[in-house]
């Protein structure tokens, strides 16, 4: 015979979130990543009828009628449009419970990933619109524990432990000991701001104007923060600013790299201002076992030497940077001792 609470867990699933400003994962427990989507809406702009979600509503930017918009919903980290990210996780949330037929009556519990700068206003428009789209109790961790987690980081060690995640909005520098954040900053400074910088760059030096999508690629297949063994060449289309017409240019790593300079030193700085405020003896602990880069915009090329080189201590990407986060939400799921200990309080 089933008890109360065994039948309650056979009809339930729970679920860890990384609600990303570009991409968003989800994490069933027992099953592990089972939806990897970007954190786009496309709506009508009239009714707001949510058209479409993730990959298909990316699909979309830039390309949709007068009458439906595609929104990204999340903004430096946090929620810059309730109602849209209310859909966004209603989708996630549905998408997962569907994999398990009947488990769908029972709302789930849901762990979600925060920046660790972020307010308490913006905690409750987390927590608020995560149980508005159907779950029954939210958990809220911050992302470098998290990604700390996620990365195989011996957190709950009596050792110093310092992560770097880089993702859309927001880059998170924190230094973790026995299960908690000893010393963190969080800069609203990552993946978006690069694209943005490459998108100024060729617009000031090329007049030649492109979207967020194609700054992206730049960025992925030629941009880097430090020299390249073999510079890079890639070619670029875009609409001439003074004609409107469209026009292809070349455009070179070296010049990306430059038009890179200020957002990477940024970040660069972030971790040299958490390092100064580290206490000694951990800072030994992390001069001997290395810093840890996790996070998508972590792959940037040079970043990890760039760093290295102005902080005197080696880098290292972990094997995961792109779902380490979320694994780390996983992780909490399965530990309710753990979950107690990480979890950010909401007031």
């Amino acid at each position: 015979m089933l008890s109360l609470q065994q039948l309650y867990d056979y009809f339930t699933i729970d679920i860890g979130i990384d609600l990303g400003t570009a991409n968003s994962l989800v994490y069933v427990k027992g099953e592990g990543i089972v939806l990897r989507e970007p954190s786009v809406v496309a709506i009508t702009k009239d009714t707001g009828k949510v058209l479409a979600v993730g990959a298909e509503a990316k699909r979309m930017l830039g390309r949709t009628p007068a009458d439906i918009v595609a929104i990204r919903p999340m903004r430096d980290g946090v929620i810059a449009d309730f109602d849209v990210t209310q859909e966004m996780l209603n989708y996630f949330i549905r998408q997962a419970q569907s994999r398990h037929g009947y488990k769908f009556m029972a709302r789930p519990r849901v762990v979600i990933s925060v920046p660790s700068g972020i307010t308490e206003v913006e905690k409750r428009a987390v927590r608020e619109s995560a149980l508005q789209a159907g779950a029954r109790v939210v958990h809220l961790i911050e992302e470098p524990m998290a990604a700390a987690m996620g990365a195989g980081l011996p957190v709950e060690e009596p050792v110093g432990n310092m992560i770097i995640d880089i993702g859309g909005g927001t880059t998170e520098v924190a230094v973790i000991s026995l299960g908690g954040i000893v010393i963190a900053k969080s800069v609203r400074c990552a993946g978006d701001a690069m694209d943005e910088a490459i998108c100024q760059h060729i617009k000031r030096k090329y007049n030649l104007s492109i979207g967020p999508r194609t700054a992206e690629d730049i960025k992925v297949y030629i941009g880097s923060a430090d020299t390249l063994r073999e510079e890079l060449v890639m070619t670029v289309k875009g609409n001439d600013v003074m004609g409107g017409l469209p026009r292809v240019i070349e455009v070179h790593s070296e010049e990306i790299r430059e038009a890179l300079h200020e957002p990477v030193m940024t970040i660069v700085n972030a971790v040299k201002t958490t390092l100064e405020k580290t206490p000694p003896e951990l800072a030994g602990d992390i001069l001997e076992r290395g810093i840890c880069m996790a996070g998508g915009s972590s792959q940037l090329k040079g970043l990890q030497s760039l760093i290295s080189r102005e902080t005197g201590i080696p880098v290292y990407l972990c094997k995961n940077p792109e779902t380490a986060i979320v694994e780390g939400a996983g992780r909490v799921l399965d530990s309710l001792d753990l979950m107690h200990k990480v979890e950010v309080s909401v007031r």
